[in-house]
This record gives C-alpha cells, structure tokens and sequence, in this order.
C-alpha cells in the first residue's frame, strides 16, 4: 500500500475521532442537559435521592454559609415522612424536582403510564409542600439509553429532564473520602464551561456533606457562576 495514501487515511481516521469527539460534548450540553445558554462558565450543582434527616440538613447548611443554591431531585417516599427538609429546601431558594417517588427502577419503567403515575405521586407532595407543582425532572439512572416511549411521557407533559455531564461519584465509589468526591468533582466534567454536576444527600452521604465546601470553593476560585435549574 502506497505510504503517502496510507498517511491520508490515518489523518481522515484522526479527523472523524475529533468530530466525534467534539460532538459529543455539544450533545452533552444542548441536548441532555436540556438547561438555558448561559454566557461565561456556570456550574449547576444537583443532589439525588433526598431528602435525608442525617445528610441533607448538613448539605443545606453548607450552601447557606457559601451562598450557593442547587437544585435538589427528591424521592417522594422519602420527602413524605421529612416535609419539613423540603420545605426549608424551597424555603431557602432551591429548586426541587422530581426524582421519583419509589425509586424502583423495575416499576417506574415498566410502562409510560407507570412512569407517568410515578412522576405524579411525587408531584403531588412537592405541591403540597411549595404550593406547586415541579416541571423539572431527572430519570432514576439517568435518559442515557431509555426507549423514546418513556422520554415522550416526561416531554409531552411539558416537563423538562435533566441529566449530569460531572458527577462526585458519590455513588459508585464505596466508602469513599472526601478527597475523592472533590477530585471526581473537578476531573469528570465533560464540558469544561457549563458543570452540572451530580451529588447525593442520603443518609449515607456524609463524605459528601464534608467535600462540599472544597467544591464549591475551587469552582467559585475558577471563576464559575452556581446557577438552578
């Protein structure tokens, strides 16, 4: 094979990788995330699963004394019994959305109307609480692979969803330090400018709770604007 055409191919090979590449990092942005453009860097922070009554209260306070407001998805089974956390949440400027209201992944997508009825019954506590219904919506797991079917049913009720392009992996990482939530924190974002980045506020999270400060602080040193959804 002629080396010269060789060459061609490797650098056309290398061009389609970028394109690739940086494609999937508009997607990630315009199309996922589903937030507003907002002009210069911005990071949203968001907090699943909650409300707790070990962590969540802690995770309140920090954004108090740094004067930062996140966006908070609750599972409505757990808000039931701890109405008061969801309300100081709104209380304090948070947005809250709809995370769910069992959290069973094998219930909540076993149909579109499952979804739907599940989306309601934890709507129907976060009116009850804020006086109104939440049109914000993050799928338990994320959109990542779901049918179009079960997309339409949170769309066509004129619900927005949010997904994460940064995540502390507070999740996926068992016993984690703190130390760790923050380096997973500033290392995953996947656009550098425009941060949503994933956290939890159950019980178990203190980890969490005790990175929280250093996140915020190295974004705000890095010039980033916290913003809701």
């Amino acid at each position: 094979m002629n080396r010269n055409f060789t060459a061609l191919c490797a650098a056309l090979l290398m061009c389609a990788i970028l394109i690739v590449f940086y494609g999937s990092m508009l997607v990630a942005k315009n199309n996922v995330v589903l937030a507003d453009d907002r002009a210069g860097k911005v990071i949203y922070l968001t907090f699943d699963d909650g409300p707790s009554d070990r962590v969540t209260p802690k995770i309140l306070d920090v954004l108090k004394k740094e004067n930062v407001k996140a966006t908070f998805f609750i599972v409505g089974k757990s808000a039931e019994t701890r109405k008061r956390i969801l309300k100081r949440e709104f209380d304090e400027g948070h947005t809250i959305g709809v995370h769910s209201y069992s959290h069973r992944y094998k219930d909540i997508y076993a149909s579109p109307a499952s979804l739907v009825e599940d989306i309601e019954k934890c709507n129907k506590i976060i009116k009850e609480v804020t006086g109104s219904y939440s049109t914000l919506y993050r799928f338990p797991g994320g959109s990542f692979g779901l049918p179009d079917k079960l997309i339409n049913a949170v769309t066509q009720r004129g619900m927005r969803y949010v997904d994460w392009n940064a995540s502390t992996r507070d999740a996926e990482l068992y016993g984690a330090t703190s130390a760790q939530l923050f380096k997973a924190a500033i290392e995953t974002p996947i656009v550098a400018d425009y941060v949503v980045l994933l956290a939890h506020d159950t019980t178990d999270k203190l980890s969490t709770v005790d990175a929280l400060t250093d996140i915020i602080k190295y974004y705000k040193s890095h010039d980033y604007a916290f913003a809701t959804f």
